[in-house]
């Protein structure tokens, strides 16, 4: 079994989103420093598959008891693209794991790494392709196949889950078709967060405008760029949120909604941006949307 180099975080700048701050935001669980792979290896007999899915950047796919089709939930970190670690996303993976559902965690590149826009997403695209022929091979199908993503990931999760295959790079893998998005307080529109967005992007909106709209959610789901087909989506945000203003959500849910597209947007009470991710607060609203999955 290959050990996943995951990658330590950067270190933290506070950068503007609205009028709220983002800024070395990360899906780190309390105490564990960011990449420990202790906090991996202590639930090490629920994960079936831990590789690298490209140089680098590792992914570890856990799977339920039961054989057969499954419900597979890609997920995608935070850190406010600087970094990207998947520690504090373990809980959530492991109770969705026991409802039944397989899922993956995966990192991907940041501005940590070098590296700028498309690189982190074309990552990612790769990541959900490696995780569902891995799925594939363990003996759990996805249905469906849903990509979720926390902050600055729920902002690259989107890209991938909308844009129909347009990212994945040079990817070894498969193309596959992703059937559902959860975004979790996520950074949608980005005209709203460009300075947050300089470093990631390698330039500002002026410089290289074509590049800054491909980055942007909300002009995938705009004139001329219909979402991927039959795709649904669960947006959640915490009310007391004081990082990425819940503005962003209730925005991309209208315009998903005036593309046609199934969307569920539910605001949790008294949650703010770190809290929203953990297993208690997310993996109920998100067992329940998985659970009323339409048949066929």
């Amino acid at each position: 079994m290959v050990r996943p180099a995951w990658p330590r975080a950067a270190s933290a700048g506070a950068v503007a989103v609205g009028l709220a701050l983002l800024g070395g935001c990360s899906t780190t669980a309390a105490g564990t420093a960011p990449g420990d792979s202790a906090a991996l290896a202590s639930s090490s007999a629920t994960v079936a598959v831990e590789a690298d899915y490209l140089p680098g950047l590792g992914a570890a796919l856990r799977t339920p008891d039961r054989a057969g089709p499954a419900p597979l939930v890609v997920l995608v970190p935070g850190g406010g693209w600087s970094s990207a670690d998947p520690t504090g996303l373990v809980p959530l993976a492991e109770r969705l794991t026991a409802d039944g559902a397989a899922t993956a965690l995966v990192t991907y590149s940041t501005t940590g790494d070098g590296t700028t826009f498309p690189t982190g997403v074309d990552d990612v695209a790769c990541a959900v392709r490696w995780s569902a022929q891995a799925a594939v091979a363990q003996g759990h199908p996805p249905s469906p196949l849903v990509v979720l993503g926390h902050s600055a990931g729920g902002h690259i999760a989107s890209l991938v889950a909308l844009s129909d295959g347009a990212f994945g790079g040079d990817c070894p893998y498969p193309a596959v078709d992703v059937d559902g998005l959860v975004g979790m307080a996520g950074v949608y529109d980005i005209d709203a967060a460009s300075s947050a967005l300089v470093g990631w992007m390698g330039s500002t909106p002026q410089e290289d405008p074509q590049s800054w709209q491909r980055a942007d959610p909300m002009r995938w789901v705009g004139a001329g760029n219909a979402p991927a087909a039959g795709i649904r989506v669960l947006l959640l945000h915490g009310d007391a949120d004081d990082v990425v203003p819940r503005q962003q959500t209730d925005e991309f849910a209208a315009a998903l909604g005036a593309a046609g597209v199934d969307v569920t947007t539910t605001i949790l009470p008294g949650l703010d941006h770190l809290s929203l991710f953990e297993a208690d607060n997310a993996e109920p609203p998100i067992r329940a949307w998985l659970e009323a999955w339409p048949a066929g």
